[in-house]
């Protein structure tokens, strides 16, 4: 079933040139499958960047539950993270630098460490006004 590109979230010709050899193939065997790829990945980006809820795909897209059971499939199988880094070595290659990142900055800021800043033994306990006068 074929659609037309009406959307923001949809992939161009050239980024699913880039996508398509990442995206799984069709599993061999059995009935053969009832929407491309192309479709499948269009949906899960529309979900994506909409927001929305599975259920709230607009008709043109294949039926939710057919694009979440993908969306599932794909991310336990470790699919988003080998996408997500083919993509980031090919727009690091491009602009110049290591394909692989050689370098993390740590926000030590960020870091929590304890709750009070130090163990219950070292904070004394509060007294109230009425146990200290006397």
């Amino acid at each position: 079933m074929s659609r037309n590109r009406a959307y923001p979230s949809d992939t161009t010709d050239a980024e699913w040139a880039v996508l398509e050899p990442l995206v799984p193939a069709v599993k061999p065997g059995g009935r053969p499958a009832k929407h491309d790829r192309r479709a499948i990945v269009d949906a899960i980006f529309y979900v994506n960047r909409s927001g929305c809820s599975w259920r709230s795909l607009p008709i043109d897209f294949p039926h939710w539950i057919t694009v979440y059971s993908y969306f599932r499939e794909w991310k336990q199988a470790g699919v988003y993270a080998r996408l997500n880094d083919k993509l980031r070595n090919d727009v690091r290659q491009r602009a110049g630098r290591n394909a692989v990142p050689t370098a993390a900055i740590i926000d030590s800021q960020s870091v929590k460490t304890s709750e009070k800043g130090g163990s219950k033994d070292m904070t004394a306990g509060r007294r109230s006004r009425a146990a200290s006068a006397t």
